[in-house]
């Protein structure tokens, strides 16, 4: 049981209500991290505006998966690890990446892992890199641009799963497919 109101467009904050109604139109309904973030309407607006800007990036959208489930798995918010493993579902992602991704696993692809083991590193350096993870992940294609990308999609990644994990948000039906827990 949480000590936080899942609200709904009538009950949350009025800053808030807009972001919720934008949400609603996108998903069909508001997921519950938003419902419960907005009681923050500065977080919610925080995390829909890293995300917008997170989407502008150079990577591609196959890479801000990897690098949002990477993420999501290493700090076990369930919630955002059925969500991407959707959003990967959606884009007709070969089910061994998603199936990879979830377990923690090397995927097949060398960019794409490349991108999944520089993550990590950055997680685990908060930042710091060693020359060769770095030299490592220049040399599978990537940029210097690119590599401070991974930051940005780190810290807004760090603001819903960190917002998920502390008020338990619970997992919406249309996500049910996609479950997963840390144990996986």
């Amino acid at each position: 049981m949480t000590m936080f109101t899942r609200h709904d467009i009538t009950s949350a904050p009025e800053q808030a209500r807009p972001v919720m109604a934008n949400t609603a139109k996108g998903f069909g309904f508001v997921p519950a991290p938003v419902a419960l973030m907005a009681e923050s309407p500065e977080l919610l607006e925080g995390f829909m505006s890293g995300n917008a800007l997170f989407g502008r990036t150079t990577l591609s959208a196959l890479e801000r998966e990897v690098l949002i489930l990477t993420m999501a798995t290493t700090v076990e918010c369930h919630y955002c690890v059925a969500m991407h493993s959707s959003v990967l579902a959606r884009q007709d992602a070969d089910a061994a990446l998603i199936e990879a991704l979830r377990a923690r696993k090397p995927l097949n692809e060398p960019k794409l892992e490349a991108m999944r083991v520089f993550t990590l590193a950055v997680m685990e350096g908060h930042g710091h890199v060693r020359p060769e993870v770095m030299e490592t992940f220049l040399g599978a294609g990537y940029t210097r641009r690119n590599a401070l990308e991974v930051v940005l999609g780190l810290g807004v990644y760090t603001l819903s799963t960190y917002a998920n994990r502390m008020t338990d948000a619970p997992l919406d039906e249309p996500l049910r497919a996609f479950g997963w827990h840390a144990e996986h």
